[in-house]
């Protein structure tokens, strides 16, 4: 019997790099207008970091259960968290207009500190 020898041409495998402009970018992290229960922080936290805004909610949710630190996590970010543009179809409440102004009183520009 006669053998057949298999001659196998070598592959190389070419490393693939990333073409310039087309990398994941996360988008900003901001407070939704349009997706909000109370502030819109956990829908503008899922928009940021691609984990589902029930997640986000049910995290707070458990925090507040476990020492109450859910709260005070949530109304820190809802006032250091910048909202998004507003569109036409976006919806404000009372108290987003409050933590606006209040936002807008603890971040002056350095002009206005240096007065």
């Amino acid at each position: 019997m006669t053998e057949t020898a298999h001659t196998e041409t070598p592959q190389t495998e070419i490393p693939q790099t990333p073409t310039p402009g087309t990398d994941d970018v996360r988008p900003p992290l901001r407070r939704s207008r349009t997706d909000l229960l109370l502030g819109g922080v956990c829908s503008g936290l899922a928009r940021h970091t691609g984990i589902d805004a029930l997640l986000w909610r049910v995290g707070f949710a458990a925090l507040v259960l476990a020492g109450g630190s859910g709260v005070a996590l949530y109304l820190v970010l809802w006032l250091l968290m910048p909202a998004a543009p507003a569109g036409p179809a976006d919806r404000t409440n009372v108290l987003d207009e409050w933590v606006e102004r209040l936002r807008a009183r603890f971040t002056r520009s350095n002009a206005d500190i240096t007065r």
